[in-house]
C-alpha cells in the first residue's frame, strides 16, 4: 500500500477546475451556454465568459428565473451551465429545479459554488451544508462532489459531454490541496479506491478526501490499515463499492463537508443497512448552522478534518 502516492501539488480552489471544465467542453460543443447570477469570478464562470463572451448571460440576482431560462434553453437543444453560491443554487431554486429540470429530465448543469463550511467569513447564510440532502431525493438528478480542482475540471467536462439529465456539481471557494491523478480514470457514478486497507473503510467526498488520506497515513503508524474511498458521485452512488467495504473492512467512517443528516453519511448508511450491516460512524456538520471564521479554523471547530477522522476510526476499531 503506497500511502505517499497522493501528494499536494499546491492549494487551488475547486472553482478554477469548474471554470476550466466548462471552457474545455465549450471549445468542442458550441451549444454550451453560461448563465450567471450577478457573480462571475467568485464561482469560476469568468473563465468561460472570457473565452466565450457571446455565449455568457448574466441574469442578475434572480436564481429562480435563471433555472427557468436554463430549462427553456435546454428544451431548444442548448446545454446551459448555471452557477451561483451552492446555498442559493440548490435551495432558493428548489421548486424550479424539481419541476422545470428534474420532472422534464433536462440536461442543465448547476454549479453549486462556495459549498461547505470552508466558505469561512461569509457565515451561516452562505455556507451550503444542506444542498446534497435537498437535491438527493429528486428523481433524475445527478450529484457530483469532486475532491480537488483537477477532478472538478474532469467531472464538469464529462457531465456536460456524457450525461443527459440535470446535474449538480458541488465545489468550494477556498484554495485546497490539489492532489488527484492528472491522468485519472474518472467515471461518474463509480467511486475511486485511493488506498487499500481491511481494518476500516473511510468513505469521503469533496475536501474531506484529502483529510481522509492524511488520516490514513497517521492510522497506518498506529497499526490500522485504512481503505480510503473517494465517493465523488453522491447520486447515483456506487453501491457495489460500499457493500464491498462493509464486507471486507467491517467498520466504515463517512466524511463530508455537509450536514451528516441527508448527506453522504445517510446515503452510505442506506446502502449498508439494506445489504450488509456493519458499524458505521459519521464525520460532518453535527446538526447545527455554521458561523463566520477562517476556513480551516471552522473545519477544526466542527470536526471536519483528519484529526476527527483519526479519533473516530480508532474508537470504532478498538
Amino acid at each position: 500500500m503506497n500511502y505517499n502516492k497522493y501528494t499536494n501539488r499546491g492549494d487551488i480552489s475547486t472553482k478554477i477546475g469548474f471554470g476550466n471544465g466548462i471552457r474545455e467542453a465549450a471549445i468542442i460543443n458550441k451549444n454550451v451556454i453560461g448563465l450567471g447570477s450577478d457573480i462571475t469570478s467568485s464561482v469560476g464562470m469568468n473563465i468561460f465568459k472570457e473565452s466565450f463572451p457571446e455565449r455568457f448571460y448574466s441574469l442578475g440576482i434572480a436564481e429562480q428565473n435563471a433555472v427557468g431560462v436554463a430549462a427553456g434553453m435546454a428544451l431548444n437543444g442548448l446545454i446551459p451551465v448555471f452557477s451561483t453560491y451552492g446555498v442559493f443554487a440548490s435551495m432558493r431554486t428548489l421548486d424550479q429545479i424539481r419541476i422545470s429540470l428534474c420532472y422534464n429530465n433536462l440536461h442543465v448543469i448547476i454549479g453549486g459554488a462556495h459549498s461547505g463550511i470552508s466558505v469561512g467569513p461569509d457565515g451561516a447564510t452562505h455556507q451550503a451544508l444542506e444542498d446534497i440532502s435537498s437535491l438527493r431525493a429528486l428523481p433524475n438528478m445527478t450529484i457530483i462532489s469532486p475532491c480537488d480542482a483537477t477532478q472538478t475540471e474532469i467531472a464538469t467536462k464529462l457531465a456536460i459531454e456524457k450525461l443527459d439529465g440535470p446535474v449538480y456539481i458541488r465545489f468550494g471557494r477556498e484554495p485546497m490541496p490539489d492532489f488527484s491523478d492528472l491522468k485519472q480514470h474518472f467515471i461518474i457514478g463509480k467511486a475511486q479506491r485511493l488506498t487499500e486497507g481491511s481494518d476500516i473503510a473511510i468513505i469521503a467526498t469533496g475536501h474531506l478526501v484529502w483529510e481522509s488520506l492524511e488520516a490514513a497515513k497517521e492510522l497506518k503508524k498506529r497499526g490500522i490499515n485504512a481503505r480510503v474511498i473517494n465517493m465523488h458521485t453522491i447520486k447515483p452512488i456506487d453501491e457495489a463499492e460500499i457493500i464491498l467495504a462493509a464486507k471486507e473492512c467491517k467498520y466504515i467512517i463517512t466524511a463530508e463537508e455537509h450536514q451528516i443528516t441527508g448527506g453522504l453519511g445517510s446515503a452510505v448508511a442506506e446502502v449498508v443497512t439494506k445489504n450488509h450491516p456493519c458499524k458505521i460512524d459519521f464525520v460532518g456538520m453535527p446538526n447545527t448552522f455554521g458561523e463566520s471564521g477562517l476556513a480551516l479554523e471552522l473545519m477544526d471547530k466542527y470536526g471536519m478534518n483528519a484529526k476527527t477522522i483519526i479519533q473516530k476510526s480508532i474508537k470504532l476499531v478498538e
